[in-house]
């Protein structure tokens, strides 16, 4: 290694890298450094507006936003891939058909032939769906632009919620960021780990100095599966679909995996616990996805926070692989409940 200069050039520059984004970040802010770190973004679990203001008395939420992104980049995709098609497929419809043979494929080998190809649709739009969107939202943009949310919406917020808790509001405990610039427009200065103020603080010196403002950054933008509605949302469509297949290939006798008066008070238990059991796989399916995206994006402001520059990509592609992985176990798990609901009551056995 060391006889390789163009190696040993990498790893000096790798390692001045490291130091400086050490020294630059949280960690570096304690022996009074921290010039690359700015102050920690607020976290919530409820997504944030995308604008301001209502549009005819709705509030758009910025992981809906996301949502819509995602899908018109699938169907963009999807056009350039089919617009052109060709019996020796290139480019672009290569590789969409190379992916859609690999899961079809994949799908005929849990299901059978038959079913796979009921199925495969659903499973597919699942998978692309959860992996875009989980993509999307590591672009440059998410999370970290936005509107700011002034002093007084909120302490009128915290207030709100003080009251309707029974309590009164404490000024200390609300902490905001102090940005560069008035108006529309602010930013956080490199070198600014530190500076934020509490509301009383605000409160008491009636305000911040001119160019700057206090508040909250709002991002306009936001992984859509960071918001449990929407996860929620996927969890019940394919759920609802599920039954309706069980429905379809079964007729009654799938509500009697749920519902057995024949088998005795054990076959009534057992048709209790596996309805409990169906109500469990939404709720599973919920936060198993919102939990990883929603803590794999909390990860990431963490080392944007305490690593600046290089402290961010392995995470970065971490990401990429969780995103991917997470997306992979739910559409899976919902071809394994399909295959269940459809086959009847000990069939599993022949």
């Amino acid at each position: 290694m060391l006889s390789n200069p163009k190696t040993l050039a990498i790893l000096i520059i790798a390692l001045i890298a490291f130091v400086v984004s050490l020294l630059g970040g949280a960690l570096g802010n304690a022996f009074g450094l921290g010039f690359l770190g700015a102050p920690l973004a607020h976290i919530q679990i409820p997504a944030e507006p995308f604008i301001p203001t209502k549009i005819l008395g709705f509030t758009l939420k910025n992981t809906m936003v996301t949502a819509w992104i995602t899908i018109i980049t699938l169907i963009v995709i999807s056009f350039f891939a089919t617009r052109r098609m060709s019996q020796v497929p290139r480019g672009l419809q290569n590789l969409v058909e190379v992916f859609i043979e690999f899961f079809l494929d994949l799908c005929e080998r849990i299901a059978g032939r038959e079913r796979a190809r009921r199925f495969f649709p659903l499973v597919m739009t699942i998978f692309l769906f959860i992996m875009v969107s989980n993509w999307i939202g590591i672009l440059p943009g998410f999370g970290t632009i936005g509107w700011i949310e002034t002093p007084k919406e909120i302490i009128h917020h915290a207030e709100e919620k003080a009251e309707k808790a029974g309590e009164v509001v404490n000024l200390d405990s609300i902490h905001m960021q102090i940005f560069e610039g008035d108006g529309a427009f602010g930013f956080l200065s490199f070198g600014s780990v530190s500076e934020d103020i509490t509301a009383a603080e605000y409160e008491e010196h009636h305000g911040v100095e001119e160019g700057r403002q206090a508040g909250l950054l709002v991002p306009f933008l936001r992984s859509a599966n960071t918001d449990v509605n929407t996860t929620l949302a996927i969890a019940l469509i394919a759920m609802v679909t599920i039954h309706f297949w069980g429905f379809s290939a079964l007729g009654f006798g799938h509500l009697g995996k749920f519902i057995n008066f024949k088998e005795g008070p054990v076959g009534f238990f057992v048709g209790i616990l596996e309805a409990i059991g169906e109500v469990a796989k939404v709720i599973s399916f919920t936060f198993r996805l919102f939990g990883n995206i929603f803590a794999g994006e909390v990860l990431l402001i963490a080392m944007a926070f305490l690593f600046p520059l290089i402290g961010l990509i392995p995470f970065l592609g971490l990401e990429l692989f969780v995103g991917a992985i997470q997306a992979f176990i739910f559409a899976m798990l919902t071809l394994v409940f399909a295959v269940m609901a459809t086959t009847a009551h000990g069939g599993e056995h022949h």
